[in-house]
């Protein structure tokens, strides 16, 4: 693999979570990327030196950003073998560097990811053996490199994983409660609220606070990357460019607006969830931008105007609520009385219960949270009653 020149363009594939795929394409546009194409649980696009580190800084729902090396088919193990040495390993690491690789496999005549990824393995391993007599060692943890092997219908991707770990573990987070959310999956349902920025913020049931900080933060505009304690992978590779990161991670810095956006506010009624979340707000530096309090959603009252509330109720997943159907339509009437002229979304993975909020919702997009199937409810809670009294369902 040639270095390239800062400035040459390169295709790059960044994953996400299923659901938001057409908000992280609007992020890549936003860094001018080219040949923006959605995907599933992925966004494929063109970008430079720049654009990459850029993109593992500032893209707030992307999981892991890669640097395709190259493509081929795969039938059977002697050709997955053969096309994985045609690589000249020792352009993309060093002998004494540590490497892990990362396998999905789908639709293929292998069935074992972990099975595809030993034989990679084995092949980049053969390689240096070959040349030098020696070989560089497996790291899952904490490798120098990353691979990553995408397998489908026995169409091989092999990629440099530019992010290292995962970019949803942004680094502020010291507490979480009993269900956290992931930060990625937080900022995509933020960006799917449409939520200005400005008007009024609100999560009544705020847990560690994920939401309210993952808002603050789009709402400063402070790119998420820069609270990471890990290095990002291409800090690693051997056409790292040290000064464009260092270039990128100053302008990131200098874009941080100091004065607060907007009003961004929490509430949760355990003490505990209280302190946690405070405690992650503050690691993040963020505690003029949030209040927090303790405090029973059912006896809150919106700021004035217009604004939005977002809220992940329990499910009786993870968390187990007394009365389920209860709690949700308590949730539907305070929402319906304390709120009005808000935008309200509930993010949940219980939709029977769901159906007690008693509003009729004005937009469901299927999300998951881990591997629990949810939607995002939309209510929008007019000033007074509507005409057609289409409030309620």
């Amino acid at each position: 693999m040639a270095k390239k020149t800062p400035n040459e363009n390169f295709n790059i594939i960044v994953t996400t979570l299923s659901g938001l795929e057409e908000v992280l394409a609007e992020e890549l546009r936003a860094l001018d990327m080219e040949f923006v194409k959605v995907g599933n649980r992925a966004v494929t696009c063109s970008g430079n030196m720049r654009q990459l580190y850029e993109a593992n800084l500032w893209c707030r729902t992307a999981i892991r950003i890669l640097r395709p090396i190259r493509q081929f088919k795969a039938r059977d193990e002697k050709s997955l073998y053969e096309q994985v040495q045609k690589t000249n390993w020792a352009e993309i690491m060093d002998l004494g560097m540590t490497f892990a690789i990362d396998a999905v496999v789908s639709h293929s005549t292998f069935e074992h990811s972990l099975y595809v990824s030993q034989l990679t393995k084995d092949a980049i391993v053969d390689q240096f053996r070959a040349k030098t007599g020696e070989r560089p060692s497996v790291d899952r943890i904490r490798p120098d490199v990353r691979l990553n092997l995408h397998m489908h219908d026995n169409v091989v991707t092999l990629s440099l994983d530019s992010s290292g770990d995962s970019l949803h573990r942004r680094g502020y987070r010291l507490q979480t409660n009993v269900a956290p959310l992931n930060e990625v999956l937080a900022a995509g349902i933020i960006a799917l609220s449409g939520w200005d920025q400005q008007s009024p913020f609100v999560d009544p049931m705020c847990g560690s606070g994920t939401f309210l900080i993952e808002a603050a933060l789009m709402a400063q505009n402070m790119a998420p990357g820069l609270f990471r304690r890990d290095p990002f992978g291409f800090e690693k590779w051997k056409d790292y460019n040290e000064q464009l990161f260092e270039l990128v991670w100053n302008t990131a810095e200098a874009k941080a607006k100091s004065t607060p956006q907007a009003q961004i506010i929490g509430y949760d009624l355990d003490a505990d969830y209280v302190a946690a979340a405070r405690n992650n707000i503050e690691n993040a530096g963020l505690e003029s931008f949030i209040k927090v309090e303790q405090a029973n959603f059912f006896e809150t009252q919106a700021p004035k105007g217009h604004g939005v509330v977002v809220m992940n109720p329990p499910y009786n997943e993870r968390i187990q609520s007394d009365d389920i159907n209860l709690l949700y339509k308590q949730i539907g009437d305070t929402l319906k009385q304390s709120y009005q002229g808000y935008d309200a979304f509930v993010f949940t993975g219980n939709l029977e219960a769901a159906k007690n909020v008693g509003l009729r919702t004005s937009r469901r997009v299927p999300l998951y949270n881990g591997s629990i199937e949810c939607r995002l409810l939309k209510y929008e809670l007019y000033r007074g009653s509507r005409r057609s009294g289409a409030e309620a369902e």
